[in-house]
C-alpha cells in the first residue's frame, strides 16, 4: 500500500490434490519461457488464463502482497489454462521392468528408512558395500614461538589452516568417489594450506588454531562407528564448519544413519529411489505431467534467489523442478505451496558444496559428472522431505501451522514488547501481513542464504521442532530487534520498512546474536504458555 492507495488484489495459487496424478497426452503444448529469464515477485496471472475454484477455497501464498493479506475475498486457487512445457525435456519410452503407473511406482518405493535392517547382513555384503569407519586424522598446527615463549624448530612442518579449498579439475574435488559413496570420506580430505607465523599476528593464529579445534572435535564425533547424536547437536548450535556440514546435516536430519555399517547401503537404496521416481514422473514427457503443480513450479523456480548466479544457471533449475515435482506428487495432501521452492535451496547449495572448490554460489553445476549431480539431487530430495515432514500442516490447505505460528508471535511479542505490538495495533498493522512469509519462507526472503544456512546449524541441533518452535522465538527476536525504528513510523512507513529489511550486511556475527536472543526467550516462556496469555492484548485471537 504505497500513497494511500490499496494495490490491486493478487492472485495466489495453491495447487493441491484435486488435480489427477497424472493427466492425458495433449497434442500440443506450448514451450515456456527461458528457464534463465528472471520473472518478477509477482504472482498475478493474465485474467485469459484465471479460472475460478467452483468450491471457493482461498488460500495465501508467501508472495502476496501483505498489506491487503486479510482480505480473503479477493484470494482465489487459479488454474492455469495452457500448461507451460519444460524446454529440453526428452520423450523416453517406458523403460523395460519398470512401473508403467505412478500408482506402481508408488507400491514399489519404499519409505521406511530402516528397511535395509530387514536383510540379512553377511561378511561378503560388508567388504563388498561397506567402508570402514575413517580413523581420525588430527592436526594441530604448531604453536608459534611468540604465544608459546619457546623456540622455533625450522625443521618443523609449517603450520596450516584448515580448508577445503584446492584446485583440482574443473573445481571438483579430488577423490569425488569416495566422497559420493560415503560422505565420512570428507573427514579425509580437510587439507592444510600453509600460513606463516612471521605474517599472522597472535590474535589470527589464536583463531586458527581455535577454529582446527572446534574442526578435530566434529571429526572425534563424526568418525564413530556409532555416532552421538545429541553431542552432535549440542555441538553444532554454534554452527558447522562448512567442511563437515554436509555430513552433519544428513545425520541431524535422520536422513544418514548414524551406525557407519548401515551408511553405504541406504544412501544407495534411497538415492536410487529418487532417480525412479524422477524417471517414471517425467516417462511421458511433458504433457504427461500434472500440468497444474507443473505449471506453478516452472513459475517459481527461474525466479528463486535471481540475485545469485548459482540459481541463474540452467542445470540448477532444471535441478530444482525434478526436486519440486517429484516432491509435491508424493505429497498430494498439500502439493507444491510457494515457498517451498525457497527452503530447497539450501540443501541444494550445501550438498553441492560437498563436491567442488571454490565459491558455491557462482559454481555451474552444470561442470558436475552426472552422477554426482544426481547424488546432489536425490539428498537434497530427501532431506526436503524430512524438514518438511515436521512442518506440513503450513503447506495443506487454509496453512493453519501458519495460522497458528502468526497468533502465538503476536501474543509473545506483546509479552516481550508491549509498547512494540501497541504501536502497530494503533497504526492497523497486522502480524499476518507481515510475518506470514517469515513463516513461510523461515525467513529466507529477509537474510541471505549463507545466513539461512548458519541459522539452519542452530534450527537441526534444536531437535524436531526446530524449524517450528525454535523458528517462532527467532521470528520474535528478528521483530523487536527493529522496535526503535518502527516505533517512529506510521502504516505505510512501516509496511514499507518489514517488507525490505535493512539486513544485506549481515554476517555471521548478527545471526549468531539474533539465535542468542531466541534462545533467551525460549528458556523464559516455553512450556510456560500462562506467560503468554493476555486479555488486555491488543489483537485478541477470535
Amino acid at each position: 500500500m504505497v500513497g494511500g492507495k490499496k494495490n490491486a488484489p493478487q492472485e495466489m495459487i495453491q495447487v493441491g490434490s484435486a488435480s489427477p496424478f497424472w493427466k492425458t497426452r495433449s497434442s500440443a503444448s506450448p514451450s515456456r519461457p527461458t528457464a534463465t529469464t528472471h520473472h518478477s515477485h509477482s504472482n498475478s496471472l493474465p485474467e485469459s488464463s484465471r479460472t475460478r475454484d467452483p468450491l471457493g477455497r482461498k488460500v495465501v501464498g508467501a508472495s502476496y502482497s501483505h498489506a491487503d493479506m486479510l482480505k480473503f475475498e479477493a484470494l482465489s486457487i487459479s488454474q492455469p489454462k495452457t500448461p507451460l512445457t519444460p524446454s529440453g525435456l526428452p520423450h523416453p519410452s517406458p523403460i523395460p521392468g519398470t512401473p508403467t503407473t505412478f500408482n506402481d511406482f508408488i507400491t514399489d518405493t519404499d519409505d521406511d528408512w530402516n528397511a535395509d535392517l530387514s536383510k540379512a547382513e553377511t561378511t561378503e555384503d560388508i567388504l563388498a558395500n561397506k567402508l570402514l569407519t575413517p580413523r581420525s586424522i588430527e592436526h594441530r598446527p604448531q604453536v608459534s614461538s611468540r604465544l608459546s615463549g619457546g623456540s622455533r624448530n625450522d625443521g618443523r612442518r609449517t603450520p596450516s589452516y584448515p580448508s577445503t579449498k584446492r584446485k583440482g579439475s574443473n573445481g571438483l574435488k579430488p577423490q569425488i568417489e569416495g566422497l559420493v559413496r560415503d560422505p565420512a570420506n570428507s573427514l579425509h580430505m580437510i587439507y592444510h594450506p600453509p600460513y606463516s607465523p612471521d605474517t599472522h599476528t597472535e590474535a589470527e593464529i589464536e583463531r586458527i588454531n581455535a577454529r582446527i579445534a572446534r574442526i578435530n572435535k566434529f571429526k572425534r564425533i563424526l568418525q564413530a562407528s556409532t555416532v552421538d547424536l545429541p553431542e552432535l547437536r549440542k555441538l553444532a548450535w554454534n554452527g558447522i564448519p562448512d567442511e563437515l556440514r554436509p555430513m552433519a546435516w544428513q545425520l541431524l536430519l535422520g536422513y544418514l544413519p548414524a551406525n557407519s555399517d548401515r551408511r553405504v547401503g541406504t544412501l544407495e537404496r534411497k538415492r536410487k529411489e529418487f532417480i525412479d521416481g524422477v524417471k517414471q514422473a517425467f516417462s511421458r514427457g511433458p504433457s504427461g505431467l500434472d500440468q497444474a503443480i507443473w505449471h506453478q513450479i516452472s513459475i517459481d523456480v527461474p525466479r528463486t534467489n535471481p540475485h545469485l548466479k548459482l540459481y541463474g544457471f540452467e542445470t540448477t533449475q532444471r535441478c530444482l523442478e525434478r526436486i519440486l515435482y517429484v516432491w509435491a506428487i508424493r505429497h498430494p495432501a498439500s502439493g507444491y505451496v510457494q515457498g517451498i521452492n525457497d527452503l530447497v535451496t539450501p540443501f541444494f547449495q550445501v550438498f553441492l558444496s560437498a563436491y567442488i572448490d571454490g565459491e558455491v554460489e557462482t559454481f555451474d553445476p552444470g561442470a558436475l559428472p552426472k552422477e554426482v549431480l544426481d547424488v546432489v539431487e536425490a539428498d537434497s530430495f530427501w532431506c526436503l522431505t524430512k524438514l518438511l515432514d515436521g512442518i506440513q500442516d503450513n503447506y495443506i490447505f487454509a496453512q493453519p501451522g501458519i495460522q497458528r505460528q502468526v497468533a502465538a508471535l503476536r501474543d509473545l511479542v506483546h509479552r516481550i514488547d508491549a509498547p512494540l505490538t501497541n504501536h502497530l495495533a494503533s497504526q492497523g498493522v497486522e502480524f499476518i501481513q507481515f510475518s506470514f512469509r517469515w513463516m513461510n519462507c523461515m525467513l529466507m526472503r529477509e537474510v541471505s542464504v549463507k545466513n539461512t544456512i548458519r541459522m539452519w546449524d542452530t534450527y537441526m541441533s534444536e531437535g524436531t521442532q526446530g524449524f517450528s518452535d525454535f523458528h517462532l522465538y527467532v521470528c520474535a527476536a528478528f521483530l523487536v530487534r527493529w522496535t526503535d525504528q518502527i516505533q517512529k513510523m506510521e502504516f505505510q512507513d512501516i509496511m514499507m520498512f518489514l517488507q525490505a529489511l535493512p539486513t544485506q550486511s549481515w554476517g555471521e556475527k548478527e545471526i549468531e546474536l539474533l539465535l542468542s536472543e531466541a534462545f533467551i526467550w525460549q528458556s523464559l516462556f516455553r512450556n510456560s504458555s500462562a506467560h503468554l496469555r493476555n486479555p488486555a492484548s491488543p489483537n485478541p485471537k477470535p
